[in-house]
């Protein structure tokens, strides 16, 4: 297969590591381009750690995670809680960033994810995807000419999601488990305050996966099933 050019667009900096990092490692091995994009910047996410110091430290977890599979990390820096789809300066962002890549396919949120943040995600994608394709909207930028296909990854828990196609991630799953280990922020305080191993959490949720489609562990994936985003083709490795 031609090299491709994969654009994994997540809502929090750890969300991609935990729904598709296998997958995008295994991209990255194959040498396709692999970039990574976090819309919010993670910094509600702990109690201790105040929300200023918590957004720079997401971050740079966030790079040392992307930089394990040799990919592109970019950040849209909008504050936990407050992702809307509607927010033109997000979509605009996001557009910007799709005319850039240029992917043969998208990896993001599914539209009923478990969160607001991600559900807002799924939808900005969707709608930005198509507006990169429009020569008029921000005409300071050249227009990407592809309406792509979207691929929807795997819920936390994979709870109300029923995979159509799977990924083999058996030989990627410990470099999935150091990319979700470089956030140490989420890591310790889950540990140290709820009790969860969420490194034995994203192993187990890989394992379930990997039982139902026949091999170790596994990443499944629905796709977005809107014209003209269908194919016949098998993009995922």
């Amino acid at each position: 297969m031609a090299k491709m050019s994969i654009l994994a667009v997540g809502c929090h900096p750890d969300d991609l590591e935990i729904g598709c990092g296998g997958t995008l490692a295994k991209l990255s091995s194959l040498g396709h381009r692999v970039t990574m994009c976090h819309v919010a910047n993670g910094n509600k996410g702990h109690v201790v750690i105040q929300p200023e110091e918590l957004r720079v430290i997401r971050a740079q977890e966030a790079k040392d995670a992307g930089r394990l599979i040799g990919a592109e990390v970019h950040s849209l820096h909008v504050p936990d809680l407050q992702v809307k789809s509607e927010n033109e300066e997000m979509v605009h962002d996001l557009i910007r960033l799709v005319r850039e890549v240029k992917p043969d396919y998208i990896i993001t949120h599914n539209p009923e994810d478990y969160m607001k943040d991600h559900q807002e995600v799924s939808k900005a994608v969707y709608d930005a995807s198509f507006s990169a394709t429009v020569p008029h909207m921000l005409p300071d930028v050249p227009a990407y000419g592809r309406i792509v296909p979207i691929y929807y990854m795997d819920t936390l828990a994979g709870v109300n999601f029923v995979p159509e196609e799977y990924v083999d991630i058996t030989d990627m799953i410990d470099i999935k488990l150091q990319m979700n280990n470089c956030h140490q922020s989420q890591l310790a305080w889950l540990k140290e305050h709820d009790g969860i191993d969420f490194l034995e959490f994203v192993q187990s949720c890989s394992r379930f996966r990997g039982i139902q489609s026949g091999v170790t562990y596994a990443e499944g994936f629905r796709r977005c099933q809107a014209w003209p985003r269908m194919t016949t083709q098998r993009l995922l490795p």
